[in-house]
C-alpha cells in the first residue's frame, strides 16, 4: 500500500512573519497575485459556468417537450435526488484538492497523486455499496407520487430520469476526484476541456434523444432562426437516419450520463498519461492506501456532511416545501414547483462561478500554507472576496431589474396566457429573495473554499449544520404554517436567512484565525510512489 503521512494541525504562530505587510511576496506582490489567481481562477470560474450551462441546456430543451410545466420540474427533482445521493462522497473528495495544493507549495508534489487514486477507490465503493441498490429503489419509493402531492405523472417522470443519472453517477464521482487534483496542481485549464467537451458531447445526444427525427421545436424568433434550427435539423435527420425515436425526459437522462463521461475520461486519460507518471509517479500511486483513505476521511468528513446536509435541506425545500407552500394559498403545487427550479437556475448562474473562484482561492491558500506562508493566503483570500462580491452584486442587481424577462425565457411559448402569468407573478418575488442573499452567499462561499484550503473544515461544517436546518426546514415550515398566504415565498425567505447567517458565521470564523495555524503535510519523508523509476522535478515549479 501506498503510505501516506497523516495530516496534523500544528501550532505555527512562531513561524509566521511578525510584520507580514513588510514581507515581500516571492511571486511579485499584487500583480503576482492577480495573475496567480487569474491562472487558476478563469479555468475554474468557466468550468462551473459550463456545468451550470448544462443544466440550463437541459431545461431549455425538456421545457418544449410538452406545454406542461411539469417536465422541468420533474428534471429537475430527478436531478436532485441524484445529487443527494452522491452528495457524501462528493463533498468528501472535495479535500483533495486541499492535500494536493498544500504538498505542492511545500515541494512535494508528488504525494498528490495517492490522494487522486484513493478518491477514485473511495468512489467506486461508494458507488457499489450505496448507489447501485437506489436504482432498483427509487421506482418504489416515487410509485404513488406521495413526495408530489399525489401526482403520479410527477413520480413517473422524475423516476424515469433520477435511475438513468443515478447508474451514470460513477462518472460524476470519479471526474470530480481527478479535476479536485488537477485544481490542486494549478492546472485547471485540464478541467475546463473536459467540461466543454462534455456540454458539447450532452448538447448532441440530447438534441438526438429527447426529440429524435421531429427534431427539436424552433421558437418563432430570431435565435430560434439562426442558432436551434442550424443546430437541430441536421441532428434530427440523424436520428431519421438511425430510426432514434423522440425519448422525451430519458433521453435528457442519457445527455447528461454521456456528457459526464466525457469530464470523467478526458483528465483521466491526462493524468495516467506517460508524461504525469514521469513527473509525479500517478501509476505507480494507484494502489489502495488505508492511511491515505483515513486521511480524506479525517479531513473530508466534515465537508461531506456539510454538502449532503445541504443537498438534503434544499431538496427539501424545492421538492416538499416549495408545492406546500403554493397548496397553502391554493394555487396549483407544480406551478410553484416549476417556478422554485426556474429560480435556482439563476441563482446557480449567480453562485455558481462564485464556486469556480472559491475553488481557485482553496488551490491558493492550499499551496500558500503548504510554504509557511498564511500571510499570502490572506491575501489571495481578500482579492477573491473582492472579485466574488462584485459579480455576485452585479448578478443581484439583474434579479431585481429584470425578473420577468428571466423567469420567461425558461417558460414553454404555447403556455396558456393566464398560466404564464401566474408563473411570473409567483417568480418575481422568489427573485427578489435571491437578490437579497447574494452579498452574503458571496462571502460564504468565498471563505469557505480558504478555510478549507487550510484544512479548517470541521467547524463550518457544524455550522452549516444547524443553520440549515434551523431556517430551511424549520424556519420554512413555519412560515407556511403561521403565513399561508405567502405561499412558497414563506420557505425561500427561510433559505434567505440560513444564507445570510452563514456568511455571517464564516467571516467570524476566517477572520478569527485558527485556519493559520494548521497544515496537512508532513514534514517527514515521503512515500515512494515510484520505486522503478525516479519521478522528476516538475521544470514548471521551480520558480516555487
Amino acid at each position: 500500500m501506498t503510505e501516506v503521512h497523516e495530516p496534523t494541525s500544528v501550532d505555527r504562530s512562531a513561524d509566521l512573519p511578525t510584520t507580514p505587510t513588510s514581507t515581500p511576496e516571492p511571486d511579485g506582490g499584487d500583480s503576482g497575485a492577480l495573475r496567480e489567481m487569474l491562472t487558476i481562477a478563469i479555468p475554474s470560474v468557466a468550468t462551473m459556468t459550463s456545468y451550470t450551462i448544462m443544466a440550463f441546456v437541459d431545461k431549455f430543451m425538456v421545457k418544449d417537450i410538452g406545454e406542461d410545466p411539469v417536465y422541468i420540474a420533474a428534471q429537475s427533482n430527478g436531478s436532485m435526488f441524484v445529487w443527494m445521493f452522491m452528495a457524501y462522497v462528493l463533498g468528501m473528495n472535495g479535500v483533495i484538492n486541499s492535500f494536493v495544493s498544500q504538498n505542492l507549495g511545500a515541494k512535494k508534489a508528488e504525494r498528490g497523486a495517492a490522494y487522486a487514486w484513493n478518491g477514485l477507490w473511495v468512489g467506486l465503493l461508494y458507488f457499489v455499496v450505496l448507489m447501485v441498490p437506489m436504482f432498483w429503489l427509487i421506482p418504489g419509493l416515487f410509485s404513488q407520487g406521495w413526495m408530489f402531492g399525489g401526482n403520479v405523472q410527477m413520480a413517473g417522470l422524475t423516476s424515469d430520469y433520477a435511475q438513468v443519472v443515478l447508474l451514470g453517477g460513477i462518472f460524476v464521482i470519479s471526474a470530480r476526484s481527478l479535476h479536485h487534483y488537477f485544481y490542486g496542481m494549478h492546472r485547471a485549464s485540464v478541467v475546463l476541456v473536459s467540461a466543454v467537451v462534455g456540454n458539447l458531447t450532452n448538447v448532441f445526444v440530447n438534441l438526438l434523444l429527447i426529440f429524435g427525427e421531429a427534431g427539436m421545436p424552433v421558437p418563432a424568433n430570431e435565435f430560434g432562426t439562426y442558432v436551434i434550427g442550424p443546430i437541430s435539423e441536421p441532428i434530427a435527420a440523424l436520428a431519421g437516419v438511425l430510426g432514434i425515436e423522440a425519448m422525451g425526459i430519458t433521453g435528457a437522462a442519457i445527455g447528461t450520463v454521456a456528457g459526464s463521461a466525457m469530464e470523467f475520461l478526458i483528465p483521466f486519460l491526462l493524468f495516467v498519461s506517460p508524461k504525469y507518471a514521469r513527473l509525479f509517479g500517478t501509476r505507480k500511486a494507484w494502489k489502495a492506501s488505508a492511511r491515505c483513505i483515513k486521511n480524506l476521511f479525517k479531513v473530508g468528513a466534515a465537508p461531506g456532511f456539510m454538502f449532503l446536509n445541504e443537498m438534503v435541506c434544499w431538496t427539501i425545500l424545492l421538492v416538499w416545501l416549495v408545492p406546500r407552500g403554493g397548496a397553502a394559498m391554493g394555487d396549483d403545487p407544480v406551478l410553484h414547483n416549476t417556478v422554485g427550479w426556474i429560480a435556482l437556475q439563476y441563482m446557480h448562474l449567480s453562485f455558481m462561478p462564485a464556486l469556480g473562484i472559491s475553488i481557485a482561492t482553496q488551490a491558493m491558500v492550499g499551496k500558500a500554507m503548504g510554504r509557511g506562508r498564511p500571510d499570502i493566503a490572506l491575501a489571495r483570500t481578500m482579492l477573491a472576496l473582492k472579485i466574488t462580491l462584485g459579480y455576485m452584486g452585479l448578478c443581484a442587481l439583474c434579479f431585481v431589474v429584470f425578473p420577468e424577462e428571466l423567469l420567461n425565457l425558461l417558460i414553454n411559448e404555447g403556455t396558456p396566457s393566464d398560466v404564464k402569468a401566474q408563473l411570473i407573478e409567483i417568480g418575481i418575488p422568489i427573485m427578489f429573495a435571491a437578490a437579497v442573499f447574494q452579498v452574503f452567499d458571496a462571502v460564504a462561499i468565498t471563505l469557505v473554499g480558504a478555510l478549507r484550503g487550510a484544512g479548517d473544515t470541521v467547524w463550518p461544517g457544524v455550522v452549516t449544520v444547524i443553520l440549515s436546518w434551523v431556517c430551511i426546514p424549520g424556519g420554512g415550515w413555519l412560515l407556511i404554517v403561521v403565513m399561508p398566504g405567502w405561499g412558497s415565498i414563506g420557505p425561500w425567505i427561510g433559505a434567505s436567512l440560513y444564507i445570510i447567517g452563514l456568511g455571517i458565521a464564516l467571516g467570524f470564523r476566517f477572520w478569527g484565525g485558527k485556519w493559520k495555524t494548521m497544515t496537512l503535510v508532513d514534514g517527514g519523508g515521503g512515500p515512494d510512489l515510484d520505486p522503478f523509476d525516479d519521478v522528476l522535478p516538475d521544470p514548471t515549479l521551480t520558480g516555487g
